[in-house]
């Protein structure tokens, strides 16, 4: 985004102060909790990029509050947002999302999709990456595995299989700001394939 010449202001909504500086960003470090705060570090704008996630470790399998970060921030900014004039927004989501799943993953991802998509912007662009790979700050072990073994089993799926291949977050980020731009009206689902090809 601080790269892309259609792009003249992005303001960065998060809860720890970021080591980047550049004239296009203006970071709000954000009381996502506080209704007031949050509407007003939103701001007015055009595009809504929420990317924001956490996992069962760190919030120390406290399921409510796994909801509060998975699904009430991403709903409050689409509701901040119409309410501030953003016309697009663009979801960070995952495969298998279903609000009628069994496993509470997700079902959360599942729902915060649902209340999303019933929100009129003239676009919603949901992106459903399977297991993202590339740098983290945090050690999980068992995803470390996973990003290790999947690529040698990614070659072996095709068809319906094609969806669960692993994919860099970096491609998820770039295939993101291509969705933003197309034009595209209504509901837009992404998954591995789509989001490979609008990466490019």
């Amino acid at each position: 985004l601080l790269h892309d010449h259609q792009y003249g202001k992005i303001r960065a909504l998060v809860r720890k102060p970021l080591p980047i500086m550049h004239p296009k960003l203006e970071v709000k470090v954000t009381d996502f909790g506080d209704a007031g705060s949050y509407r007003s570090s939103l701001g007015e704008g055009d595009v809504i990029f929420c990317c924001i996630g956490t996992t069962m470790k760190k919030v120390k399998g406290d399921k409510a509050l796994y909801r509060q970060i998975d699904m009430d921030i991403p709903v409050r900014a689409a509701q901040y947002g119409l309410d501030n004039g953003f016309s697009q927004y663009l979801l960070v989501s995952a495969i298998g999302a279903n609000a009628t799943a069994s496993n509470f993953y997700l079902q959360l991802k599942g729902s915060v999709e649902d209340a999303i998509i019933t929100m009129p912007y003239a676009a919603v662009h949901i992106f459903r990456p399977s297991l993202l790979l590339g740098d983290r700050e945090e050690h999980r072990r068992g995803e470390s595995m996973a990003r290790s073994i999947m690529p040698l089993f990614s070659m072996l799926m095709a068809g319906s299989l094609k969806k669960y291949k692993p994919v860099q977050a970096l491609d998820v980020a770039k295939a993101m700001l291509a969705a933003s731009k197309t034009g595209n009206t209504g509901t837009n689902i992404y998954e591995y394939p789509e989001i490979k090809m609008l990466a490019g």
